[in-house]
């Protein structure tokens, strides 16, 4: 039986065929400074994501925090992709740990990480941030030409759990 290298076998009647695998989906944190116009994200998005050859089509959802709830730009950003937008508050994101923290965000915000705490919330489950292992963009900075900042992090989402009716995930008792 063939395979094509990382391909994925599956089931279809009698025959057994070989995909590749789904790709990675990823959760982006966002941070910018006030009044960021969303061409200064885009960018700093299309930058980020580049790093893992990865396109906006990968992304399942962005997040922020919630003092920025009323940034056009984010707005505009998730609308123009189709990307649910989440909001966390700063005492959630400080429960994160994250790679780079940082007192002066800390001082703005009351959170040491927007981007890489709220990457990690959007990519966890309802329970828990996802893993530091996850992070795959640590604080990639971007500084448009209107002088404005923004941030972005990238977190690989874990997998959906196999789907119980493919034969192939069922297993045999031992005879």
């Amino acid at each position: 039986m063939g395979r094509t290298a990382g391909g994925v076998p599956s089931a279809t009647g009698s025959q057994l065929t070989v995909s590749a695998p789904p790709r990675p989906r990823y959760a982006l944190g966002l941070g910018c400074d006030r009044g960021t116009p969303c061409a200064t994200l885009q960018r700093a998005v299309q930058e980020a994501l580049a790093l893992v050859d990865a396109s906006p089509q990968d992304v399942a959802m962005a997040a922020s925090i919630d003092i920025k709830a009323d940034e056009a730009g984010l707005h505009e950003l998730a609308r123009q992709h189709g990307w649910p937008l989440r909001f966390f508050p700063a005492a959630q994101l400080a429960q994160v740990p994250v790679p780079n923290p940082s007192e002066t965000v800390r001082r703005h915000t009351g959170t040491p990480s927007v981007s890489e705490a709220a990457a990690l919330l959007a990519a966890g489950d309802a329970a828990q941030p996802a893993s530091l292992l996850a992070l795959r963009v640590e604080k990639h900075k971007c500084r448009g030409a209107d002088g404005r900042n923004a941030t972005v992090s990238v977190a690989c989402m874990a997998p959906p759990l196999p789907s119980t009716d493919n034969p192939l995930n069922e297993r045999q008792a031992p005879g």
